[in-house]
């Protein structure tokens, strides 16, 4: 029972550490559609007459 004394605060440490690190990434856009970048290269949008 006294590990648990360690465990606690370890992973409620290392949840806090998770939990910063996605919020940065979510603030820092690290999720946008990288596909749909990808994929406007190769449509054409030029209309030729």
């Amino acid at each position: 029972m006294s590990v648990l004394i360690y465990l606690i605060p370890i992973s409620l440490v290392l949840g806090c550490v998770g939990l910063a690190a996605f919020i940065w990434s979510m603030k820092s856009n690290q999720y946008d559609d990288m596909d749909g970048a990808a994929n406007r290269i190769l449509l054409d949008d030029d209309v030729t007459k």
